[in-house]
């Protein structure tokens, strides 16, 4: 699992050569520490084909206005720089990895 701010987020992201999961969280976040042990699990078990990545919104303003984000967490889907899936909230891991297979 990798941070990623508004200066490495291009680097990081949208120049990434495997699918990236973008995690938009604030430490205040109670649903934001739910979905984070379940990308993390993901993160070391499926490392051969996804990127997680975290970024914090209160830290990086730009980007999260960017995208739009108005509730956490959401995760973004990235391939090939472009968004192609989206998940607002908690939700289980298998939903996770059903979307991940379908994308990889």
């Amino acid at each position: 699992m990798i941070e990623v701010n508004d200066s490495n987020f291009e680097k990081e992201v949208l120049n990434a050569d495997k699918l990236v999961l973008v995690d938009f969280w604030a430490e205040w976040c109670g649903p934001c520490r739910m979905v984070a042990p379940i990308l993390s699990e993901l993160s070391n078990e499926m490392s051969d084909k996804i990127i997680v990545a975290k970024l914090n919104v209160d830290n990086n303003p730009k980007i999260t206005m960017d995208y739009g984000i108005r509730n956490i967490p959401t995760i973004l889907f990235f391939k090939n720089g472009k968004i192609v899936d989206k998940q607002v909230g908690v939700v289980p891991k298998a939903k996770f990895v059903e979307k991940i297979n379908a994308l990889v």
